[in-house]
């Protein structure tokens, strides 16, 4: 079996892993031959994120991070909610009355969106926030500033990524059809698990309008699809290929059955790059996109506000967990 060694280099931080721990300290002496640098040991923090291992598990953190955006904005002593956006109807780029000084609307959006990497949990929230960002209202304001109560109460979560013994591509997708009340845009959402560890995510508006709800759950699995199909080429490229099938789940029945039926009907033909794609990747095996109930289409975090029950289930199955909350992976 070849020895493999894995860099990941950042302006000057590097991150260094080896199939064996000899072969790790011939690359750290060679590195250390040609460049001034310090050896720091374990991993434990990279690029404003904390790295903890527990068990066989790693816990990703940003609660420094997110505590100083929460003193920045003078709210560390606010009063804690229990999800960072409510179940109402998605507010309006028009509503409300502009802000005098969009500035810190602005700054504290920006910050919000670093912390989505260890926190998919608000991923959602901070997109819709992202997208008031040239004119800011008071109302989109009351809602970013929801956010940091959210955080408040659960600045010791972040990401854990659990030891699992099987190495498939996972992929749920969602999306809220014409959800925007502005454009009438859907949002699509999806989150990527390798084994038992979530890998990728996104919450994003989508560019054009969908005219049926199959159309924009499909264009959302058209996404899902995207994204497996690169990660499944880059973990090629990492000398790690995967040997199954990619699952890709789907609440909507009429966008699982697009993805096999070779008819192109009428009513699908504007949609038709997203069919060809995903049925050219279910036709050799790469992918199935399968149904699954909506009770546990965990994409929903990415696409709209959820109960507080149903919101706090979807965040623990997307393993965001306080530091202290044991799971199956040892933490």
């Amino acid at each position: 079996m070849p020895e493999i060694v894995y860099l990941l280099l950042c302006v000057d931080d590097i991150v260094l892993t080896a199939s064996s721990q000899q072969l790790l300290r011939r690359v750290i002496d060679a590195l250390m031959k040609e460049f001034a640098m310090k050896d720091l040991g374990p991993l434990h923090h990279f690029l404003g994120m904390a790295v903890q291992r527990q068990g066989d598990s790693l816990f990703l953190s940003q609660r420094q991070y997110a505590l100083d955006i929460l003193a920045r904005h003078g709210m560390s002593g606010c009063k804690p909610c229990s999800t960072p956006v409510d179940t109402c109807a998605k507010v309006s780029a028009d509503e409300g009355s502009p802000l005098a000084d969009p500035t810190d609307y602005r700054s504290l959006v920006g910050a919000l969106q670093y912390l989505t990497f260890t926190r998919p949990d608000i991923a959602y929230t901070v997109q819709q926030a992202c997208l008031y960002m040239h004119s800011p209202r008071e109302i989109h304001l009351v809602a970013a500033k929801r956010i940091l109560r959210y955080l408040q109460g659960t600045v010791d979560h972040g990401l854990i990524i659990p030891r699992t013994s099987s190495s498939q591509l996972v992929v749920y997708t969602d999306a809220d059809w014409a959800g925007c009340p502005d454009t009438r845009r859907s949002t699509s959402g999806y989150a990527v698990f390798l084994g038992g560890s979530l890998v990728s995510w996104s919450s994003k508006r989508q560019p054009t309008v969908s005219r049926s709800s199959a159309e924009a759950e499909y264009r959302a699995v058209a996404n899902g699809v995207a994204e497996a199909t690169w990660l499944r080429q880059l973990l090629q490229e990492l000398h790690q290929p995967l040997t199954s099938t990619c699952l890709v789940y789907c609440d909507n029945v009429n966008a699982v059955d697009l993805s096999t039926n070779p008819v192109q009907h009428q009513r699908t033909k504007h949609v038709e790059i997203d069919l060809h794609f995903v049925r050219e990747r279910v036709a050799i095996g790469a992918v199935r996109v399968l149904h699954v109930p909506t009770t546990s289409q965990f994409a929903d975090v990415f696409t709209k506000g959820l109960p507080t029950s149903v919101f706090q289930d979807f965040r623990s199955s997307l393993n965001v967990h306080s530091c202290d909350v044991p799971t199956v992976g040892g933490c």
